[in-house]
């Protein structure tokens, strides 16, 4: 991966469900790809599906600017711990949910916002995962997972309100 300097604002970012990849676009021109792992389950809106939701979103928060690499979330909070093999052991059904987040609001009423199909309200993020899971296979519970150093990095070129299209 190329490094971006933070003043090179993303203005989408493209998530290809069948291919495992993130794309970030700047003015209508691929610049980055990262390899990412979507839900275990596939595609699926639906509240309980444990499916990573397709379409139009927007990114409606980022939480965790500035805590260190492998910070950890519980309810979107950082705990203070950071994850660490051990922790991992002692903590075995954690999905964590590390170092950074950005959470995704549907566009689409009826189909990823709204009633039982809602991004948000089902908590999609795009986050940070420990870097022995695998990358290039979907495994998450529907969120989009990243190694911490890549999401630490998209971090400082993403803004709320930036266009994700997950297809």
């Amino acid at each position: 991966m190329s490094e971006v300097k933070a003043v090179d604002a993303a203005s989408a970012l493209v998530i290809d469900l069948q291919a495992q990849v993130m794309t970030v676009f700047r003015q209508g021109t691929p610049s980055l790809c990262y390899r990412i792992s979507t839900a275990l389950n596939g595609p699926a809106e639906a509240n309980g599906s444990f499916g990573t939701p397709r379409g139009k979103h927007r990114i409606r928060a980022l939480i965790g600017k500035d805590l260190p690499l492998g910070a950890v979330f519980v309810g979107r909070r950082p705990t203070g711990e950071i994850w660490t093999p051990e922790l991992a052991i002692s903590n075995p059904n954690r999905d964590w949910i590390l170092t950074r987040i950005l959470w995704l609001c549907g566009e689409e009423p009826g189909f990823n916002r709204g009633g039982t199909v809602d991004s948000m309200r089902r908590f999609i993020y795009i986050h940070g995962t420990p870097d022995t899971e695998p990358m290039g296979v979907p495994r998450s519970h529907g969120c989009i997972r990243m190694r911490n150093r890549d999401i630490d990095q998209l971090f400082g070129f993403v803004t709320a309100g930036l266009p994700v299209a997950i297809d």
